[in-house]
């Protein structure tokens, strides 16, 4: 979180390929005294740099290494996935998912202009389907530093390297499509926004462990949630205002944000002024 402070290296181990976002230069204070004159004999000293830029990621070489396996486990609660941060007081996180496709790709304005209103930070899983609706919608979103943009996958399939499937739904059939359904939108927002997706919940929010494997070694991090708080965005007010009641500090809520029709951006209106009113701070992942 920008304000909990996820180690994505204390955590994941994911190493400088992830933390490289983070590295910053460090400015020589400037005085009025000049500068001492170097001897014409003795070389000027040049710093030396230890730090080794990683490699680019390759996505068919991370389904290479995963190619033929078998999985063992299948949900939203498995080893790897993030679905809660330390905290520093009572701070709580919200997560929007755009889904996308036929019917999914508009935006509930009303859900944003909340958010905006209330000064609320939140994470948008955007899918890449309703990326491409409107190029300059997820522009203007990443430009509001309210919002941090992440990856909802490509297809918006369950993240599977065997085809494993959930509310009829069909997860991705093997290693090498799971990988391109995380690094296909990946680039995506890099191509818009000039910034990489530090995050990835998948179509559903299911995995097998060796999906989330892909995950990790395509330099994201899996998050999963604490609060289902709209229940695919198919609750009413009431039933969002009810689940976002039951948040706790670290928590994560899902909800979504394609749907101007549902009762999200109601039951949001009523749930986050008493979440505050409760002492809970808003940040970002």
């Amino acid at each position: 979180m920008h304000n909990a402070g996820i180690s994505r290296r204390a955590m994941f181990g994911v190493g400088t390929a992830l933390a490289m976002g983070f590295l910053a230069g460090c400015s020589v204070a400037q005085g009025d005294s000049a500068a001492p004159q170097v001897q014409d004999d003795i070389a000027p000293v040049r710093p030396i740099s230890n730090v080794i830029p990683p490699p680019p990621v390759s996505p068919a070489a991370v389904a290479a290494r995963h190619a033929g396996a078998r999985p063992q486990s299948w949900g939203v609660e498995l080893a790897g996935i993030t679905s809660s941060f330390p905290v520093s007081g009572k701070q709580f996180a919200l997560t929007f998912d755009a889904c996308g496709g036929p019917g999914n790709s508009e935006i509930d304005q009303a859900l944003i202009d909340l958010l905006t209103a209330e000064q609320i930070p939140a994470t948008l899983f955007l899918n890449k389907r309703w990326v491409d609706a409107d190029p300059a919608r997820v522009r203007r979103l990443a430009a509001n530093p309210l919002f941090e943009l992440a990856n909802h996958g490509s297809a918006h399939k369950p993240l599977s390297v065997s085809g494993r499937s959930v509310y009829r739904v069909a997860g991705t059939a093997s290693a090498e499509e799971a990988a391109y359904e995380v690094w296909d939108n990946h680039q995506r927002i890099i191509e818009l926004t000039g910034r990489a997706p530090r995050f990835f919940r998948a179509g559903t929010a299911h995995y097998d462990e060796v999906a989330v494997a892909v995950v990790h070694e395509l330099g994201e991090i899996p998050l999963g949630f604490t609060v289902n708080a709209d229940f695919g965005a198919t609750a009413s007010a009431a039933q969002v205002q009810r689940a976002m009641s039951a948040a706790t500090p670290g928590g994560i809520a899902l909800a979504h944000m394609h749907r101007p029709r549902s009762g999200t951006a109601a039951g949001m209106a009523a749930a986050l002024p008493a979440l505050r009113a409760a002492g809970f701070t808003f940040v970002h992942l």
